[in-house]
């Protein structure tokens, strides 16, 4: 696997799933339970800073504040970060930190050598049988995919 292009191709995908997006929905409650695309954004901004602390921890660093929430106890992840970026303009603010995380995420990730990529055991808060190539073939890309084809889906009934 490339894990370059598996981030490459998920990060695509959600963009061509906005392109054309009619500005005036961006905010309508709906397209996956209560959120809006905007919502959604917010969401996969949020775990685009979780894979940059995790990436952070394969090259030594070891903030990793997106990280310690997302494995906190409670499952309140989601909501909070979503939350936390209501307020915030669409594109100027949510989308843009979408794409500047996914930017960080991108430079991380050539700093890791594709080994470690395959290597079992390495993440065990998400289970000591997968490696970082799983975490972005299901966390990552296969999220984008599960969001991008709820936009779509909700764009067709708008």
């Amino acid at each position: 696997m490339n894990a370059m292009d598996i981030l490459k191709y998920g990060h695509q995908t959600v963009h061509q799933t906005i392109e054309g997006f009619p500005e005036a929905a961006w905010e309508e409650a709906g397209a996956c339970g209560v959120w809006s695309v905007k919502d959604i954004i917010a969401h996969l901004a949020s775990y685009e800073e979780v894979l940059g602390d995790i990436l952070s921890t394969f090259i030594g660093k070891h903030a990793t504040p997106y990280l310690d929430r997302f494995t906190e106890p409670g499952g309140q992840f989601n909501d909070t970060e979503v939350e936390r970026r209501r307020g915030r303009t669409v594109r100027r603010e949510v989308l843009d930190e979408f794409n500047d995380a996914y930017a960080q995420v991108m430079s991380l990730a050539v700093q890791i050598r594709p080994e470690q990529f395959r290597q079992a055991g390495t993440l065990p808060w998400y289970g000591m049988d997968y490696a970082l190539d799983d975490v972005i073939v299901y966390m990552y890309y296969g999220h984008k995919r599960e969001h991008s084809a709820q936009i779509a889906a909700f764009r067709d009934r708008l």
